[in-house]
């Protein structure tokens, strides 16, 4: 949730009128009818709810990515956006950065549709993982809570937390 913020925080503001103990005052709010957090399956369901917790007028879509054991590329098998995605500021959300394959995969899907902005929020990234996707999208930030070493041999974040989703779905 605490990413979450840190992703809003130059969003335009709309007046809303709030209603305190007190009285009854107009308050700049981000308008969360123009926000649609996208969560890269199966991990990025992990966040996904902290995001709707800041914001929950915003809405929710997902772009369904595995990583090929192999090649350690995306394969897509699924995606469902929100009907007006195209209008709406978009901020994707995956607990890690690694190589850096599946979130520009899912950018480059994004981009597609020509929305005002995008973002990227993970909780731990790597230094490779960066630089890939920096090259791919040097006009998407990533807003990170934790730069980790290295990727060892089989592309997975030192010191990192293992398999998000595994951990989170207590699958192996």
């Amino acid at each position: 949730m605490f990413l979450a913020y840190e992703a809003l925080a130059d969003l335009p503001m709309k007046q809303a009128t709030v209603t305190t103990p007190l009285a009854t005052m107009q308050a700049p709010t981000v308008d969360g009818s123009a926000v649609v957090f996208v969560s890269i399956l199966r991990a990025g369901n992990g966040m996904l709810d902290g995001m709707l917790e800041a914001l929950p007028t915003a809405r929710a879509g997902h772009i369904g990515l595995y990583r090929d054991p192999q090649t350690h590329r995306p394969v897509e098998y699924y995606c469902k956006l929100p009907q007006d995605t195209a209008l709406c500021n978009i901020i994707v959300v995956d607990p890690m950065l690694a190589t850096g394959h599946s979130a520009i995969a899912a950018i480059s899907k994004l981009k597609v549709l020509k929305p005002p902005a995008i973002k990227f929020i993970c909780l731990l990234a790597a230094p490779e993982g960066i630089t890939t996707f920096s090259a791919a999208h040097p006009d998407v930030p990533i807003i990170t809570a934790s730069i980790d070493q290295k990727l060892n041999e089989h592309c997975y974040i030192v010191p990192g937390l293992g398999d998000a989703g595994d951990r989170l779905y207590g699958t192996k």
